[in-house]
């Protein structure tokens, strides 16, 4: 289906670790997983290659972490989810997620300063924040828009639930538990795009395992992270994945 090096295929299987250890492990670890699909795939057949994997991630840690999860975030997300899923794949009928990937990179960085700044932003917004319904609408309906045009949804829910302050298990649990939702729903529109297809599909299985591996490893690294570190963690990579995102 593709034609790749040598080189290519290492890079891949390493990033399907990276796709087992984020979704168990540093969850917005996964936004280089994105980039790195990117550069070595056309942008929109990336997309199609990359979300049959990130599921198979996404079971494992819903399986590992399924008694973590706090349900009252997710269920206040899903009208605003389909909301963005649903404009996401409005717009990838007639435009590249190429020509969107800065514009995604952007509005994650907005919200990691967004984030920063809380501390210094006084006490009162500190506490309005996390229970704003227009904060909730808004990150939910960036989140579903992200994740349809390129599975880009990792930094803005990493933001989401730093606000929501939950402890590092609750973090990845609940994002699990959302981001299977939300890429088993995206599966009948990309298939429907042509952006999935049986040779990709076929393709996506020589990785399994290795995104298997990475989720043990995931599990077993962030039962010694302390959660200080985990959330500096999470901003960096959110960080250095949106950085990516606008330079292309």
């Amino acid at each position: 289906m593709f034609e790749l090096t040598i080189v290519e295929w290492v890079v891949i299987i390493f990033s399907a670790m990276l796709i087992g250890f984020s979704k168990a492990g540093v969850a917005s670890m996964g936004i280089l997983v994105v980039t790195i699909f990117m550069m070595i795939f056309p942008a929109r057949e990336s997309v199609g290659v990359l979300l049959p994997l990130l599921i198979v991630g996404d079971i494992y840690a819903v399986t590992y972490y399924r008694k973590n999860v706090v349900w009252k975030y997710l269920f206040s997300l899903i009208p605003s989810v389909l909301t963005g899923i649903l404009a996401g794949y409005g717009v990838l009928s007639f435009v590249t997620s190429d020509q969107l990937k800065p514009m995604i990179g952007i509005l994650i960085l907005v919200l990691i300063l967004l984030h920063i700044s809380r501390e210094r932003l006084g006490e009162k917004f500190n506490q309005l924040l996390p229970e704003s319904k227009l904060f909730t609408f808004t990150m939910g309906a960036l989140a579903g828009f992200a994740t349809m045009i390129g599975n880009a949804a990792g930094g803005v829910m990493a933001i989401y639930f730093l606000v929501k302050g939950l402890p590092k298990k609750e973090f990845v649990g609940t994002g699990a538990w959302f981001f299977l939702f939300v890429n088993l729903i995206k599966v009948p529109f990309y298939y429907s795009l042509g952006i999935i297809t049986v040779e990709s599909l076929r393709f996506n299985l020589w990785f399994i395992p290795a995104i298997i591996a990475g989720a043990v490893i995931g599990v077993k690294v962030l039962k010694l992270m302390p959660q200080r570190l985990f959330q500096i963690l999470v901003l960096v990579f959110a960080a250095i994945g949106a950085i990516r995102l606008v330079i292309g």
